[in-house]
């Protein structure tokens, strides 16, 4: 059994669970440790029954519940060096690093990791395929194009979730940001469009691809609907189960036995 609940989605703070029959372990901590928590407890889930944080980088929208979650609780912490390195000036005083090579695979209570490097402005940035059993789940947020690397990683996953960051045209009428903010959003160190995203996933689809979140949404430059129809547009006739993941809601849990 692979079962993965969405936390939250977004540009203010992302989190995963992660559920196996030997382990429960977090992709990311982007929320606060008290938001964590109650998150958690919606899931049925203490801080304690966690078996460890698993880090993609080190942006603020990732990381920034470990400083004081380390405080409180030994859960031990997952990430490349590089992010180790700039994350421990954050994390003080905490012993429970566990550092992995980027695309070296390890295993965690029974659950089999590995790590790709993705392309975006952080120091050693990675998407994640967790395999439990013969099941298959993929991460891959944060990116500006999905390499080669990226797709074959993917390849044969029965679950991903994907960023679909933008839509094109709605981050152009945007007033908010800066023409500088919007190029590096474009660029391919930034993020997925949605129509990036359609395409990347076009690339990876086949019949076992049962489920498909679309994350990372961002509140004035996306919604729902365009992104969901992008996807959709891409997979014609397909049966995946499409929906998108939200900052403010947990997701529906997806199961795979």
């Amino acid at each position: 059994m692979l079962e993965i609940t969405i936390l939250a989605s977004g540009s203010n703070g992302n989190a995963a669970l992660v559920r196996t029959e030997t382990a429960s372990f977090l992709v990311d901590a982007g929320l606060s440790t008290k938001e964590l928590t109650l998150r958690l407890a919606s899931c049925g889930v203490e801080p304690r029954d966690l078996t460890a944080i698993l880090i993609t980088h080190e942006h603020g929208d990732h990381s920034r519940g470990l400083a004081q979650w380390a405080k409180r609780h030994a859960t031990p912490v997952y990430c490349n060096r590089q992010t180790a390195a700039i994350l421990r000036d954050k994390v003080v005083d905490f012993g429970g690093w566990k550092i992995f090579e980027t695309g070296a695979e390890f295993v965690l209570e029974g659950t089999t990791i590995r790590s790709f490097l993705v392309p975006h402005d952080a120091v050693e940035p990675v998407g994640f395929v967790i395999r439990s059993r013969g099941r298959s789940f993929g991460f891959l947020t944060d990116l500006g194009h999905a390499t080669t690397l990226v797709t074959e990683s993917l390849r044969g996953v029965e679950g991903l979730l994907i960023e679909t960051n933008y839509d094109e045209e709605l981050l152009q009428q945007d007033t908010k940001r800066p023409w500088a903010i919007k190029q590096r959003i474009q660029s391919r160190h930034g993020h997925l469009s949605n129509a990036a995203a359609a395409e990347t996933v076009a690339q990876i689809h086949h019949d076992g691809l049962a489920h498909l979140l679309l994350g990372h949404l961002s509140r004035d430059c996306n919604r729902e609907d365009l992104a969901l129809a992008a996807m959709k547009k891409a997979l014609d006739g397909s049966s995946t189960e499409i929906f998108c993941a939200t900052q403010e809601t947990i997701s529906p849990s997806i199961r795979l036995a």
